[in-house]
């Protein structure tokens, strides 16, 4: 994702209102490696100015994707995460336990589509979204089979 200076120069030459409120998000998502939900960067977003409300929120992630400066990623944790990493494809780490999302930029092969699969349908890309349990819920304590429990449970 761009910097600051350079989404603001974007939205300005595309017509759209350089705001407080969407200069906030733009800050919350720099250097956001945690694949933050609308509502995540909301609840962050109204610790530092009272006035923003979800819509614009939402209104400002939407603009970000059509921008091409922000990928929303849906990995099944119940909600949709936005990823500010859009220079190099990668594929994505997903804790069972807490959720948590995290990059993984590795050169994998994508697996090859079986033969009468495709049903007229042309890959232009492929996620590979790696699921288990992320260091820090391995060191809790909790049964695997209990926490994979309470997060298919959310």
């Amino acid at each position: 994702m761009k910097d600051m200076n350079e989404l603001v120069e974007m939205f300005r030459e595309r017509g759209y209102r350089i705001t407080p409120q969407r200069q906030c998000v733009f800050k919350l998502l720099q250097g956001n490696t945690s694949h933050p939900s609308a509502e995540s960067i909301y609840r962050e977003a109204r610790k530092e100015m009272s006035s923003l409300s979800l819509q614009t929120v939402y209104r400002t992630l939407a603009e970000l994707v059509s921008l091409g400066e922000l990928i929303p990623v849906d990995l099944g944790t119940g909600t949709v995460r936005f990823d500010p990493s859009v220079e190099v494809p990668h594929h994505h780490l997903v804790c069972r336990s807490c959720g948590k999302v995290s990059d993984l930029f590795a050169d994998l092969r994508p697996p090859d589509m079986p033969e009468g699969y495709a049903q007229d349908f042309e890959v232009s890309s492929t996620e590979i979204v790696f699921r288990g349990i992320c260091k820090a819920c391995m060191t809790d304590g909790e049964d695997l089979g209990e926490r994979e429990h309470r997060f298919s449970s959310k």
